[in-house]
């Protein structure tokens, strides 16, 4: 297994929405996600400069983008938008972009935190959306 440290940095987990992206972060090993905040979408330069601002912070190497897909795995709207969201992360954070298949995370969110009862707000779901993303992605790698 190579580990997150030994390449320099961690993995930034984006779920990304219309209004609000869902953010998750690695732990330095590169074995468990956490939540880390839902972003709030006012204007495009200020989710890119906070993106930014985060991947300096916790020296993320690479960011794992979700892509939203058809259940029968062809493209719907946001598709497009997650892939010119990948550009303009590689373009203005200067990091790689792995687009991965998000469809049912945010189900699956809502699922559990009904079940638990944690539902304060939609950006709950979304920032578990971000933490099941990337999640998936530590667990397929890792493997």
């Amino acid at each position: 297994m190579v580990l997150d440290s030994e390449k320099g940095g961690r993995v930034l987990g984006i779920d990304p929405g219309e209004k609000r992206f869902g953010l998750a972060l690695s732990d330095p090993l590169g074995i468990t996600a956490q939540g880390l905040e839902t972003l709030e979408i006012t204007k495009k330069s200020d989710w890119i400069d906070r993106v930014h601002d985060i991947i300096e912070e916790y020296r993320v190497r690479l960011v794992v983008l979700g892509l939203p897909l058809a259940m029968s795995g062809g493209e719907i709207e946001g598709t497009g938008r997650s892939r010119e969201l990948a550009r303009e992360i590689k373009e203005h954070c200067g990091v790689e972009v792995i687009l991965r298949d998000e469809r049912m995370t945010s189900k699956e969110a809502e699922r559990v935190m009904r079940g638990e009862g944690r539902i304060r707000d939609a950006g709950d779901i979304d920032k578990l959306s971000a933490v099941l993303l990337l999640q998936g992605y530590l667990d397929e790698r890792n493997a």
